[in-house]
């Protein structure tokens, strides 16, 4: 048969053109538009260093450096490239022996996919650095990462600069951590949360060419297509370091809290939270072990007292409660009480530590006094007053200004987690009494007693109002960010916050009757030689329950105050749990801050008041059986959810567990 009649032979030709040009255009899309084999060529012969750039440093207010960074080397490893690896070289090289080193290995088989750079080891040592690098070529799949760490240039202030820590697998699904990845360090507490994204800075990438044993030596083409790392923004704060290790000097052995603001810019001069601890012991590879020692801490060190406790305020809200009376009309500041020891006008005696005729004769007097029965009448007639409709009307009069004081409410401080304190209104009293209450009902409040409880920063925040006449500046630690004092991170901190309009007039009685406190009242220890202070010392009752039982426990020492009368500079607050009077023990402390802040030094006259507080050890006993308490309770209700997530999650970590042992059986005979 003719090849015309028998075309097989053009078919077999077309299909080995056809098959020709499937072959020669995928080669050409490999070359020109594949780039994952690019780059597993790359991986082979370039090095892609991510390098971290070092954090912001913070400063106080003269330039001190609190906090600063050094460098160190983290050991990252990547499972899917790991490959020959000699297990007994690698662990003899670092220090491990083989069931450490398959430990961790499991738990980042379990963690993480095999394609995903996790840490291996943090924070090695020089020797460890230097045999790893020495070796480096031998251990495929490892690297070494250079790391900034935090470096605390002293024992102070960790509750308020904070932490940094690896970011979790959790936080990773955080929007805020989008652009974080396994083995990222970022802030976990105070500043260094807060301020997470302006101290960070930018990570930069380097490409190196590997030699022929795998080693990185020269930058690829010259670093042209290197990113440069880019440094976190440096902080300067108000915090005085000296002020700050002072206050924590004081209030060692103690209970509780100090906060002292500027009130003409709102920024927070010092903040202790007591007992303190050692901020760099949550630095370096002993970090976890460390934290886990302080959170078992009965008295709780890293929880702030400042922000985050609600005690009642005691006498230290009468200048409030004066102040609210005298604005809405309910008194004039010649207004008098006759009190012998008791309040009974309330079907039950509200006992006064005063019985002298006298001591309640106008609001001036009554303030120094520090009258029980004064402020719980004047606090009846402003919430009774006839220009409110009602006593549930005058209650929520009473609030809404309480309320502009930054009470019952967050003051929006530059630090996570504050707590809001606790503001009873009608409406709270309605769901408590349902509906039935009138204002002998609530009478407790108009001392500082009750249902109303403050933290520290709120009763320093209100020190700054009266001081200033009727404004405040939100507090915060931040001066600058990168110098730029006009950072829009910064832009709420400098308006100012006009609580209410009320006369200088009324400001002006209310100063003048607390400078009375320390001139001839109840805070005559406070007393600073040539500067004009006006305070309020409070001792407010503390009860706890202890095993099913209420425990009548040693009442909270308070202390407000700010200074000079004219031209304010610091307002401050001091709690000290447990320990009694406040003119005992907050007084003094505040006294000597405010001598410290004021005059650069304390004079030698008060050394004595001086080394009684720094040696005085007021930890009660009750403190270790209420933490107990507190933690059996946490502890029955953590284990209550572990149950219910141990059920629904049983199968899935079965799984994990199989997938884990089986990758390692596959990787590490």
């Amino acid at each position: 048969m003719s090849s015309a009649a028998n075309p097989r032979h053009y078919i077999i030709r077309l299909i080995f053109i056809g098959v020709a040009s499937i072959v020669l255009l995928r080669l050409f899309f490999l070359q020109n538009f594949e780039s994952k084999y690019k780059v597993m060529a790359n991986d082979i012969a370039i090095y892609k260093k991510v390098v971290y750039p070092p954090r912001g440093v913070i400063y106080d207010r003269n330039g001190k450096v609190m906090l600063s960074n050094t460098v160190i080397y983290d050991l990252m490893v990547t499972p899917h490239n790991i490959k020959g690896l000699d297990t007994m070289a690698f662990c003899n090289a670092m220090g491990l022996d083989r069931a450490g080193f398959l430990k961790i290995m499991k738990l980042i088989s379990i963690r993480n996919i095999d394609v995903r750079q996790s840490t291996f080891m943090e924070q090695l040592s020089p020797e460890q650095t230097a045999r790893f690098q020495e070796n480096a070529f031998m251990f495929t799949g490892f690297e070494l990462v250079e790391r900034n760490i935090r470096e605390y240039k002293n024992e102070t202030a960790g509750i308020v600069l904070g932490y940094i820590a690896e970011v979790s697998p959790e936080m990773l699904k955080i929007p805020r951590y989008a652009s974080y990845r396994q083995g990222d360090y970022t802030g976990r507490s105070g500043l260094e949360l807060q301020y997470e994204e302006a101290l960070r800075g930018q990570r930069g990438v380097h490409f190196l060419e590997r030699d022929k044993f795998n080693r990185p030596r020269d930058p690829y083409k010259g670093g042209a297509l290197d990113s440069q790392e880019v440094s976190g923004k440096s902080l300067e704060l108000y915090l005085d370091a000296d002020l700050q290790s002072y206050a924590e000097k004081l209030m060692a052995n103690k209970v509780g809290s100090v906060v002292a603001i500027d009130p003409q810019t709102g920024g927070i001069l010092a903040m202790v939270s007591s007992p303190c601890y050692d901020p760099n012991l949550l630095r370096g590879r002993d970090r976890a072990k460390n934290y886990s020692n302080l959170y078992r801490e009965a008295t709780r060190p890293l929880f702030n007292r400042a922000t985050q406790a609600m005690y009642p305020p005691g006498s230290t809200i009468k200048p409030m409660t004066g102040l609210v009376a005298l604005s809405v009309g309910a008194i004039t500041p010649s207004f008098g009480l006759g009190c012998y020891g008791s309040y009974n006008y309330c079907s039950r005696a509200i006992a006064c530590e005063h019985k002298d005729a006298g001591h309640a004769a106008n609001f001036r007097v009554a303030l120094a006094h520090s009258c029980n029965s004064y402020f719980c009448h004047i606090f009846r007639l402003t919430i009774d007053y006839k220009s409110f409709a009602s006593v549930k009307a005058g209650l929520q009069a009473w609030h809404d200004y309480y309320y502009r004081f930054g009470y019952g409410h967050p003051t929006g401080i530059d630090l996570p987690f504050e707590k809001g304190g606790g503001l009873p209104d009608s409406t709270y009293y309605n769901k408590l009494y349902r509906g039935s209450w009138n204002s002998c009902t609530v009478v407790f409040v108009g001392m500082g007693q009750g249902e109303i409880l403050l933290t520290p920063l709120q009763m320093a925040n209100g020190m700054c109002i009266i001081a200033n006449k009727g404004y405040y500046y939100t507090p915060h630690f931040v001066k600058s960010i990168g110098k730029n004092f006009n950072d829009p991170l910064l832009k709420k901190y400098h308006e100012k916050q006009v609580v209410l309009h009320i006369p200088d007039s009324t400001f002006s009685v209310v100063q003048q009757a607390m400078q009375d406190v320390v001139e001839s009242g109840t805070a005559a220890g406070a007393k600073i030689d040539g500067i004009t202070v006006c305070a309020k010392t409070g001792t407010a009752e503390n009860k706890a329950i202890v095993n099913g039982e209420v425990v009548k426990m040693a009442n909270h020492s308070m202390f407000v105050a700010f200074a000079p009368r004219e031209n304010p500079r610091i307002a401050i607050a001091v709690a000290v749990e447990n320990s009694g009077f406040g003119a005992t023990w907050a007084a003094p402390i505040a006294s000597l801050l405010m001598e410290k802040y004021l005059k650069d030094s304390v004079t030698y006259k008060r050394k004595a008041v001086e080394e009684k507080m720094e040696k005085a050890h007021l930890i009660n006993k009750y403190v270790y059986s209420i933490d107990s308490a507190i933690r059996q309770h946490d502890a029955r209700v953590y284990d209550a959810r572990m149950l219910k997530r141990h059920i629904a999650d049983s199968s899935k970590r079965a799984q994990d567990s199989v997938m884990a042992v089986r990758w390692m059986n596959q990787h590490f005979k």
